[in-house]
């Protein structure tokens, strides 16, 4: 006797039916495949090439640009970057960048030998002297000037002369410093002594400046820090001239002026046919005449308006309005009330 066996149930209607769904690790097997985990910067991997972000180490000029362009120490680029060789285990990298104002490209090199950068093509290091060599500087010569050195006889004979007269020069320096020495130092209590003397007296000068540059913030309620006044300061502040005040003749005569003054308007006094010189003549007479009038304009208001003089009388008497009686008011009879 078998038994019965149970259907398998019919997907619903609103399902794909009969339709491969693919695993997620074959998608993204097949995703991963085709792109590089640098992106777009890895597009030239195959010739080993890939691209950075180049900061310039130093300031150069372009040898592309028509005219002398300067590209400053800092200015980034997208560069190429790509391995060239190595000294001894240290890789030596190549950076190869497009100036995007002329459009024309410029390599620049690692130098491990010197731990420096050098441009290789498209442009030139800027000049700044720091590659002179100075007074006192010790220069690292390389194995092969070492071994030209060795094999020339004339080299190291310039080498042997150059030695001697630094070797004379370094002396004379040395002897001038113990010189001044012994002559500073001879006697150290003296020196010393004497040293701090003079701190003593600058310190209280510097304390007696700063409690006046205190005194001064406090009263000006200043919240910055002052300099100490020098030379050029107190010449600056003598050419100032500050003008005299009269006290309350100065104040009166100042709030007698008008508040919006008339210009001065010179009219000339002859007709069409004047010469230039006749004009500025009758020009110069007029503008005293009307300075004299606005001045007593001036002195005559100050005299005249009480609201400037509240305490004196004003020398102009005000006459006093009589109004008229009118007619109701002379009808009135005057009564004694019940009250009285």
């Amino acid at each position: 006797m078998s038994l019965p066996t149970k259907k398998a149930p019919s997907p619903p209607t609103n399902s794909p039916a009969n339709m491969f769904l693919p695993s997620f690790s074959s998608l993204a097997g097949t995703y991963c495949q085709s792109r590089h985990a640098l992106g777009s910067r890895a597009r030239k991997a195959g010739q080993g090439i890939l691209t950075v972000r180049f900061e310039m180490p130093f300031a150069i000029w372009c040898s592309h640009c028509p005219k002398p362009t300067i590209i400053g120490q800092g200015v980034r680029f997208n560069a190429e970057k790509k391995k060239v060789g190595n000294y001894h285990s240290t890789p030596i990298f190549s950076f190869r960048m497009k100036h995007n104002v002329c459009g024309g490209w410029i390599e620049i090199r690692t130098d491990p030998k010197n731990t420096a950068y050098v441009v290789l093509e498209g442009a030139k290091k800027r000049d700044t002297g720091e590659d002179v060599v100075k007074d006192g500087d010790y220069v690292i010569q390389s194995q092969e000037e070492k071994e030209r050195m060795q094999s020339d006889a004339f080299a190291a004979l310039e080498g042997r002369v150059e030695e001697k007269k630094q070797v004379v020069t370094d002396k004379s320096r040395i002897q001038d410093l113990y010189r001044g020495k012994e002559r500073d130092w001879d006697d150290p209590y003296v020196a010393s002594k004497r040293l701090r003397k003079t701190f003593r007296l600058e310190r209280k000068m510097r304390e007696q400046e700063g409690e006046k540059t205190e005194a001064l913030k406090d009263r000006m309620s200043l919240g910055m820090d002052l300099l100490a006044e020098s030379e050029a300061d107190k010449k600056r502040a003598s050419f100032v001239d500050f003008g005299l005040v009269d006290g309350e003749d100065a104040v009166l005569k100042a709030r007698s002026k008008p508040l919006f003054s008339p210009l001065l308007t010179v009219t000339g006094s002859g007709g069409s046919g004047m010469t230039t010189t006749s004009k500025q003549a009758a020009t110069a007479a007029q503008k005293p005449r009307e300075y004299l009038q606005q001045e007593l304009g001036s002195n005559t208001r100050a005299a005249v308006d009480p609201f400037l003089n509240p305490g004196k009388p004003s020398p102009i008497a005000i006459p006093l309005i009589r109004r008229k009686k009118s007619a109701a008011s002379s009808m009135l009879v005057d009564y004694e009330s019940d009250s009285s």
